[in-house]
């Protein structure tokens, strides 16, 4: 536990890195599923990872939490908060990617840990260093300079980090397990996740076993979605922080790429100013973490 707390470990780094490597590479897969409503990507993404996290769990021996906390009406409804905000983080994002707005995407979750770093001040009470307001201040200049190019509030950005700050935000106080907290949430997911399956399928809409590609793509969602959240959890633990909040840039970083270069999203001038100034504000507050640390 000393080590987990103290120094980073190669096989934590390991981890986190092909955690978010994959998460770099998401798009990719979303992309390629363009043609299924977002709703029936998202229960196939719950239902398919149900056996995927309950497999790892098995071979870990950690099903005993689970099923502790399924006889805990507190722990599920904490956990229900939690598989709520990771519902709409996951729609938003499938959205984004499907409706060629992966850049906005990207500066979703470039805003992120600046954002966490604000709830931490304003729900925690945490004293923040003045480089780490400077850098929030500038993340906020970022985002208004956006809305007032395009007239509007980038909606995606601020709806990807908003959910995905509180879910992170929760997930710390739920006293379960990473892994063990995973399965719970898409457990809680299945039966809406099925409802809505059933209910498709009895309108004629269900695109699933209609195409061997995209059914394939569809079943591959549950180790898509359940091993990059299992390798991260896994990852963190045996990780500094520090190392964490700098690692977390290689996803949105990727996805940056990948609609610049490979999607081709127009890059404007609005965006030429506003992710520079994202950037600026992510080096204030990574300078100021390892001062800290």
């Amino acid at each position: 536990m000393d080590r987990a707390e103290n120094r980073d470990s190669a096989r934590g780094f390991g981890f986190a890195l092909a955690a978010y490597m994959l998460w770099g590479f998401l798009p990719v897969y979303m992309k390629a599923l363009s043609d299924v409503p977002v709703l029936e990507v998202l229960a196939h993404r719950v239902i398919w990872s149900v056996p995927v996290a309950g497999a790892i769990l098995i071979w870990l021996g950690r099903t005993a939490d689970l099923r502790a906390a399924l006889r805990n009406p507190r722990m599920i409804g904490m956990a229900g908060l939690t598989a709520a905000l990771i519902s709409v983080n996951w729609a938003i994002y499938v959205w984004s990617i499907q409706s060629g707005q992966a850049l906005e995407a990207a500066l979703g979750y470039y805003i992120n840990p600046l954002f966490s770093v604000f709830l931490g001040a304003v729900l925690l009470k945490e004293r923040l260093s003045r480089a780490q307001w400077a850098a929030i201040a500038l993340a906020a200049l970022a985002v208004l300079v956006l809305t007032y190019e395009a007239g509007r509030v980038p909606v995606v950005a601020l709806g990807l980090t908003v959910s995905w700050g509180f879910y992170a935000y929760l997930k710390k106080r739920l006293p379960l397990g990473p892994n063990q907290g995973f399965m719970l949430e898409v457990m809680i997911l299945m039966p809406f996740a099925l409802g809505w399956m059933g209910w498709i399928a009895a309108r004629g809409e269900m695109v699933f076993l209609g195409d061997g590609l995209i059914t394939l793509l569809l079943l591959s969602a549950g180790v898509v979605t359940a091993v990059p959240l299992m390798l991260y959890a896994n990852g963190a633990k045996l990780l500094r922080l520090s190392t964490i909040g700098i690692l977390q840039y290689v996803a949105p970083t990727m996805i940056f790429l990948t609609a610049v270069f490979l999607f081709g999203e127009p890059f404007g001038m609005a965006r030429a100013v506003a992710f520079p100034m994202i950037w600026a504000a992510l080096v204030i507050y990574t300078a100021s973490m390892l001062r800290q640390r």
